[in-house]
């Protein structure tokens, strides 16, 4: 079968099964203590809203986690994120993307595509932050 296919007999209610998952059990759910660096991001449109907070150790994201407020693609689009940037270089962080986001959940609703957006521009915000916070003077 293709892969294409079996994607397509996973999807429920619009959402691949990964997503519904990803929304059901978030593991990097939650704000942090003391964070290196916070990214914050939102779409007046639908009214979602994420907070990106990484931390960073030897130029690595040794930990990631989300606050966010919204539907079932923008949290399942946070978890995502998490799991394809921790463990990552900043630089490696930098470069995903939301297509990166789409690929990983297998599917989102065509509306819905603008959260995994979010999401990529969520890091990049938490990246800015931590580089103007350890500038080398």
């Amino acid at each position: 079968m293709p892969n294409n296919a079996s994607n397509i007999q996973s999807k429920q209610g619009g959402y691949s099964r990964k997503a519904l998952d990803y929304f059901k059990n978030p593991k990097h759910a939650g704000e942090m203590k003391n964070p290196d660096a916070t990214g914050k991001v939102g779409n007046p449109t639908c009214g979602d809203v994420m907070h990106i907070f990484i931390k960073v150790k030897d130029n690595k994201i040794t930990d990631i986690k989300f606050k966010t407020f919204g539907c079932v693609a923008a949290i399942s689009s946070s978890e995502a994120l998490c799991v394809l940037a921790k463990g990552k270089t900043l630089e490696q962080a930098e470069k995903i993307s939301n297509q990166d986001i789409l690929e990983h959940l297998g599917w989102l609703p065509p509306v819905k595509i603008h959260c995994s957006v979010l999401g990529a521009e969520g890091l990049k915000d938490a990246i800015k932050d931590f580089r103007e916070k350890h500038k080398k003077a």
